[in-house]
This record gives C-alpha cells, structure tokens and sequence, in this order.
C-alpha cells in the first residue's frame, strides 16, 4: 500500500476492550486518523497528544481519531491504558490481522484517510512537530 497514491483504505472489523463491534466503515464519510500502536510502544506514548490534539483541532470538519491495538502483552488493557493518558479515542483489540493487512511492521504506524478513506499519508514517524501531520489532515478534510 503506498503512502501518497489514493489507496483505498481496507475494510475491517474488530472488537473493542469491552467486547463491542467496531469497524472502518462506521466512520463512513468522515476523514479518520487510524493509528495503530500498543501499551508498551514508548513513541507510541510519545505521538498520541499530537494526534488528539489534531484530531480536536479539525474534529468541526468531522475527523476522527481511531485506533487499533496489536502485538499486546499478555493482560494489557488497551482501552483502559487510553484512558488514563487522559485521552477518549476509541481503541480496537488484537488487531494483529488488520496489522498485517494494511503492512504494518511496528508501532507507532499512523495512516491519514480522506472522507472515501482513500490513504493521503502513512507514517511511522513519533515525531510530534512532523509538519507532514498538518499537512496530511489538510489534505484529508478537503
């Protein structure tokens, strides 16, 4: 899957840590952050205010912010580690087959999709003042 050409995002369908369905085509019609990462990846950490606070600051323009969990120790507890970061966004679990779908070959792996969830940009990148960031969630809202 190419980072810039207008790859169409794979369809997926997972679980939340407390058991409810959760899938890509939900967001139908809305730019989605889709980040994929895990409770012990330290960048991961690292990025995440980034990535919420760009997701608030274009969440007028409908962007959201999703995440899916993989390659998890065992009894991690995703969701839980989300929300004592002091963030909201919603995190899928045991993703490792989306993972493998979208060639995800470690965390943090951050993709930006427009409103068709076509792919605009692809990082593996945990640095928080990346101009590419802003600039991917601009192009995704057009």
């Amino acid at each position: 899957m190419s980072a810039y050409s207008a790859d169409k995002a794979m369809p997926w369908q997972l679980k939340t840590q407390s058991g409810e369905d959760i899938s890509l085509s939900q967001y139908q019609g809305k730019p989605v952050i889709l980040h994929f990462w895990a409770t012990w990846c330290p960048y991961c950490k690292k990025l995440q205010p980034s990535l919420v606070a760009l997701q608030k600051q274009y969440q007028a323009q409908g962007v959201t912010l999703l995440a899916i969990s993989f390659r998890e120790d065992e009894g991690a507890k995703p969701q839980d580690e989300i929300n004592n970061r002091g963030f909201d966004f919603i995190t899928a679990v045991n993703g490792e087959q989306v993972a493998k779908d979208y060639e995800v070959r470690g965390t943090p792996t951050t993709y930006f999709l427009n409103r068709h969830h076509e792919v605009i940009f692809k990082t593996t990148s945990s640095k928080t003042d990346d101009p590419r960031l802003a600039l991917a969630l601009k192009e995704m809202i057009k």
